[in-house]
């Protein structure tokens, strides 16, 4: 403290004490059919919503594959989508109306919102929605997005690499159970990556509520990639690179 007892410096932080934010990063998807899609990602985020899973493109990659006739003039809701690349890939099929949701943070919701009006390959922006959604809550404000001939449910359901998310299982059940349409054709994709193989079981386990819930469960797909997404995780490398992807059908 200097002599006149001025604290003027006293409670000021030393250079560099906070870290500078980390900005938006962009990455690209390539379709199926060679086009590419650019998307925004938030620059941190502690809901991992700063990368694309490759649940997210396995996903996109087999709806993309779907004969046009599946998806086009569907209903389609994504839950917990980050930068929403399935839901984009939907709109893209040519579905009616899609809604994308992730936990509602003001800055993923704008960087998935971003992500749509920026789409140049989306000839129509005003079918595809955004949203933050808690999952196990209240589901009229989603479903209040419908088309008003179609408001009992979404044909398509879209979760992708969320099952890591032990604690929140039941709440996922409960929302696919509120907005999933009840016909025999509605279906939830649930594809996901055991990014810790230790814990393999317990992301299993969704699969065990989601049949006491009503569901039929169909493993339909397994995929590995050619690498892992982190390289300096523990655990089996082939599981860390495995894709696995169900159907989730009411019984």
């Amino acid at each position: 403290m200097s002599a006149d007892g001025d604290l003027g410096t006293m409670f000021e932080e030393p250079e560099g004490f906070y870290k500078p934010e980390k900005q938006p990063t962009f990455v690209t998807h390539t379709l199926p059919d060679g086009r590419e899609l650019q998307l925004r990602l938030v620059g941190q985020n502690p809901l991992w919503g700063h990368y694309l899973w490759n649940a997210g493109r396995t996903i996109s990659d087999v709806l993309y594959g779907q004969p046009t006739e599946s998806i086009k003039g569907t209903t389609v809701l994504e839950l917990g989508a980050g930068a929403g690349l399935p839901g984009l890939t939907c709109a893209l099929k040519g579905a009616a109306c899609v809604v994308v949701t992730d936990y509602p943070d003001e800055e993923l919701i704008e960087n998935i919102r971003y992500n749509i009006t920026h789409c140049s390959l989306l000839p129509d922006q005003t079918s595809v929605h955004t949203q933050g959604y808690l999952w196990g809550a209240s589901t009229d404000s989603l479903l209040s997005l419908l088309p008003a001939s179609n408001e009992s449910g979404f044909d398509v359901l879209i979760l992708a690499d969320l099952l890591f998310n032990h604690s929140e299982h039941g709440k996922l059940v409960s929302s696919i159970q509120k907005t999933l349409k009840k016909t025999s054709e509605a279906r939830a994709f649930v594809f996901f990556t055991p990014y810790r193989p230790w814990l393999l079981q317990k992301d299993l386990a969704f699969f065990d509520l989601a049949k006491a819930a009503g569901f039929t469960v169909e493993k339909t797909l397994e995929k590995v990639m050619d690498k892992v997404m982190f390289e300096e995780d523990p655990g089996d490398e082939l599981l860390r690179r495995t894709v696995y992807g169900y159907e989730l059908r009411w019984a």
